[in-house]
C-alpha cells in the first residue's frame, strides 16, 4: 500500500516539473516583449534544477544555457548596432531564441528529456 502511494507521488512530482518547465519556456517567450520576465524565468530555472529528476535537468540546463547565450548575442548585437551588422545579429538572435523555445516545448510535450541541452544550435 505504501508503494502505490509513493508511485503516485512521483507521478504528481513529475507532472509538477513538467508544469514548472513549461512555465519557464512561456516566461522566456513573454520575455521577448517584457525583458524582466525572462530574468524571472532563469532565476526560477536555477532554483528548481537542484531537486529535479534527470529528464527535467536536461530541460533546465537547456533553458539556462539558452538564456545566457541569448544575452551574449544581445550584448554583441547592441554594441555593434551602430554599424549595420548589429541589427542583423539582433534579428538572428531573436529567430534563434524562438526556434530553441519551440523545439524545447515540443520535446517537453513528448515527455522526454531534451536531446542536446549543451548545444549552441537548435
Amino acid at each position: 500500500m505504501t508503494d502505490a502511494n509513493s508511485v503516485s507521488i512521483e507521478t504528481n512530482n513529475d507532472e509538477g516539473f513538467t508544469g514548472n518547465i513549461r512555465l519557464i519556456y512561456i516566461l522566456y517567450l513573454v520575455g521577448i516583449i517584457m525583458p524582466l520576465v525572462g530574468l524571472v524565468g532563469v532565476i526560477f530555472a536555477y532554483v528548481k534544477k537542484g531537486d529535479a529528476p534527470e529528464w527535467a535537468k536536461t530541460h533546465y540546463q537547456f533553458l539556462i544555457r539558452t538564456f545566457w547565450i541569448y544575452m551574449l548575442f544581445l550584448v554583441i548585437g547592441s554594441i555593434t548596432s551602430m554599424i549595420i551588422i548589429g541589427w542583423f545579429i539582433l534579428i538572428a538572435a531573436l529567430v534563434w531564441f524562438i526556434i530553441r523555445m519551440v523545439k524545447g516545448l515540443s520535446s517537453l510535450s513528448t515527455g522526454t528529456s531534451h536531446p542536446s541541452p549543451t548545444s549552441w544550435m537548435f
